[in-house]
């Protein structure tokens, strides 16, 4: 997925449809001059609607279309015929999408699954014709309802991305490396910080024909939670994630101060993202023998942990099976 074309934040203004206007009108045909009243009721506005579509993975289709306007609704005419609706707008969304308002920041919902439709804004509802008014003491009613106004408001859409597992780690830690190496992602891969620019998403391969997704989040630096480096830009797709993968270089110079600075760094953001089960991966760790192991494991985390080498293939079955345990537990 191009860094370009990755699109996680849009605001957009959204305008639903005016309700159509009941018919003040009287039945008359050509042996009936003074029939009753026989408007129709107007047709209700169009509404703008979200759609989840599991096939999108972006919101760059609406970074140039930024005024989505349904249709009114038409007016109820004779023969209490009601008037037409007025045209829908359904705006696609990727899995994962959170629709917040604009003024005051509220969540209003998530898309979650493929075909889910939620309401961003409201038609207004067709006013009622005469036909609906006359009564014993009133024949004739010359009134009907006009119909409800539109609503307009801006929307924000916010993508956070959905993975089983999401990668977490200071820059250049080895996270596209290994999401490379177990599936069939190509992440762009540079030793120098803040290579990934954009969430990337890789099917890993489990046994028996049965798999999980895993996300390459953007490195975190310290500060990250007030916006500091990529910060509040990419932290909100960890939220999405089931499981959480620590990831450590092996020649880091304090593993522990390292996974603690991270740790702190999600809590900061959402203090809900320490529920999540956490496992963490000491990477590159070909460069150490048993007995580096064994001094390094003295001060780890008491967290469930592994040491890998995506180069060398070490450990990536064991890692997979410690994820799917933790996804499926």
């Amino acid at each position: 997925m191009s860094g370009s074309n990755f699109i996680d934040y849009v605001k957009i203004h959204c305008c639903s449809g005016k309700g159509g206007a009941g018919s003040r009108h009287f039945r008359r045909e050509k042996y009936i001059t003074k029939g009753g009243p026989d408007g129709g009721d107007g047709g209700r506005g169009g509404h703008v609607i979200i759609r989840g579509n599991s096939q999108m993975w972006t919101l760059l289709h609406l970074k140039h279309k930024r005024h989505i306007k349904a249709g009114h609704g038409a007016g109820g005419s004779k023969s209490t015929s009601t008037g037409a609706e007025g045209e829908d707008v359904y705006i696609q969304v990727p899995l994962g999408t959170v629709a917040k308002d604009a003024e005051t920041g509220e969540v209003m919902f998530e898309i979650t699954e493929d075909g889910e439709e939620q309401f961003l804004v409201k038609g207004g509802r067709g006013g009622l014709g005469n036909n609906h008014f006359k009564n014993s003491t009133n024949q004739a009613p010359r009134y009907a309802q006009p119909g409800e106004d539109y609503e307009e408001a801006w929307k924000v859409l916010e993508l956070k991305v959905l993975a089983d597992v999401g990668l977490v780690g200071f820059p250049n830690a080895g996270k596209s490396t290994l999401l490379s190496v177990v599936s069939a992602a190509k992440p762009e891969i540079a030793n120098y910080p803040f290579t990934t620019l954009v969430p990337n998403l890789g099917i890993v391969a489990y046994r028996d024909h049965q798999s999980f997704v895993m996300a390459d989040i953007p490195g975190i630096i310290e500060g990250a939670h007030e916006g500091k480096g990529l910060g509040l830009r990419f932290l909100r797709h960890i939220e999405r994630n089931s499981v959480l993968l620590f990831l450590v270089p092996a020649d880091s110079d304090d593993i522990n101060k390292e996974y603690a600075t991270l740790l702190n760094e999600l809590k900061q953001f959402n203090p809900e993202l320490l529920d999540k089960d956490r496992i963490l991966a000491i990477s590159k760790s070909d460069m150490l023998d048993d007995e580096l192991k064994a001094e390094i494991e003295k001060d780890l985390p008491k967290v469930p942990y592994l040491f890998i080498s995506s180069v060398a293939q070490q450990g990536l079955l064991e890692l997979k099976d410690v994820l799917w345990k933790s996804i499926n537990g």
